[in-house]
């Protein structure tokens, strides 16, 4: 398998970025610290155009981004994935911003995704697990919120032995959005 790598510096420390491509043809980045062994620090992130690039307030994925890339650099060895196709939780964006109007008139973000027809949460993790078998990675420590992402692991085969949350600060503009995702959708 060619997967092309490169090393990336960041303003969170050097890495070796790689893309993985799956089955539907998106392209999937992994970002490498060190040689990561079983019980290394990972992240799963799921893409997020308006938070990760344009630093929407209404949610928390930059934070979450920057936080862990720092604290995979800090541990010397890890990987965060980056997922495509996960935007609006694999809605898309063009929905993830008819969910925001939604928002704006009353909805949280649960209920506007499924008043579009959508599932609450229509993410998938297979090219993560892909990823991490590539790695021969069968124990993680996982820096995550979300309980989705420890279970698909889990079914996976990895054992994801140390649950590392990832708190981010709370602003005016995503604290719905925060207390939905844990209120109604079990983040931790």
């Amino acid at each position: 398998m060619n997967i092309p790598s490169a090393r990336l510096p960041t303003r969170y420390g050097n890495f070796q970025l790689r893309i993985f491509t799956s089955a539907d043809g998106a392209e999937h980045m992994a970002l490498v610290k060190g040689t990561p062994k079983d019980n290394c620090l990972v992240r799963i992130h799921s893409e997020c155009a308006t938070g990760d690039i344009l630093g929407s307030l209404r949610c928390d994925c930059r934070d979450q981004l920057e936080e862990s890339l720092k604290r995979i650099n800090e541990e010397g060895s890890g990987l965060m994935i980056y997922l495509r196709g996960h935007e609006g939780r694999g809605i898309g964006l063009a929905n993830k911003i008819r969910a925001y109007a939604l928002q704006e008139q009353g909805m949280d973000t649960l209920d506007a995704n499924t008043h579009l027809g959508f599932a609450p949460d229509a993410r998938d993790y297979a090219t993560a697990t892909d990823i991490l078998h590539h790695f021969n990675l069968k124990k993680v420590r996982l820096l995550t919120n979300n309980r989705a992402k420890i279970d698909a692991l889990e079914q996976a085969g990895i054992v994801v032995s140390q649950h590392v949350p990832l708190w981010t600060a709370i602003n005016p503009h995503n604290e719905g959005y925060i207390a939905t995702k844990r209120k109604r959708m079990g983040h931790i």
